[in-house]
């Protein structure tokens, strides 16, 4: 007898209501043609001047957040003015696909950019071929991360990964899977006939 596999509760809901609200709205023929998330990457900078404790913690606070291991970017050529040395390491990020990348969008959209201090909602630019890049300022929002061992304010690029061919595809799919986009000034309110 086979187990029945359990989804994260946001690809759950993804295929369960966004996917037939998007064909319904899109006049898909077929499932497949419905934009899915393909990746989430994060990524963050590392100062020149870290230590290897400074770069530790880091990685550390990035496992904690990604719920993986980061990989180390480690710079390409020395840079003198920046005080820049050939492989030292400059930056820390981690790809999340599948479950990690599920759960790590419902914790973002639920727990993380809710608590944001004076939080009206996220810029609803996307890219230009429907992918999303969110930039966090302080990382101490995800409550995987003790304010108390926070060493130093550690800023987050968040970019989410989409197979839409379009910013308003990929606007709608992000939008219905509960991001808080923000809303336009002066806009009125969508109103339907009667």
């Amino acid at each position: 007898m086979t187990q029945k596999k359990i989804l994260p509760p946001l690809q759950q809901t993804y295929l369960e209501q966004v996917v037939p609200a998007l064909m319904a709205s899109r006049n898909y023929k077929n499932k497949h043609q419905v934009p899915k998330l393909t990746k989430i990457v994060l990524n963050t900078g590392i100062s020149s001047t870290a230590d290897k404790n400074q770069i530790a913690d880091t990685a550390r606070d990035m496992a904690l957040i990604a719920g993986q291991k980061p990989l180390l970017n480690k710079s390409r050529k020395a840079i003198a003015n920046f005080k820049l040395r050939q492989g030292q390491v400059v930056g820390c990020s981690v790809t999340l696909r599948g479950v990690n990348m599920w759960n790590f969008l419902m914790r973002l959209l639920a727990v993380g950019l809710p608590t944001i201090r004076d939080f009206r909602g996220v810029s609803s630019k996307l890219d230009g071929q429907g992918n999303y890049n969110i930039g966090i300022t302080d990382f101490t929002i995800f409550p995987e991360i003790m304010v108390e061992n926070a060493k130093r304010q550690m800023g987050l690029d968040v970019t989410i990964v989409t197979t839409a061919s379009s910013d308003d595809e990929g606007r709608e799919l992000l939008r219905l899977l509960g991001m808080p986009f923000r809303r336009i000034e002066g806009a009125a309110p969508k109103t339907t006939a009667a």
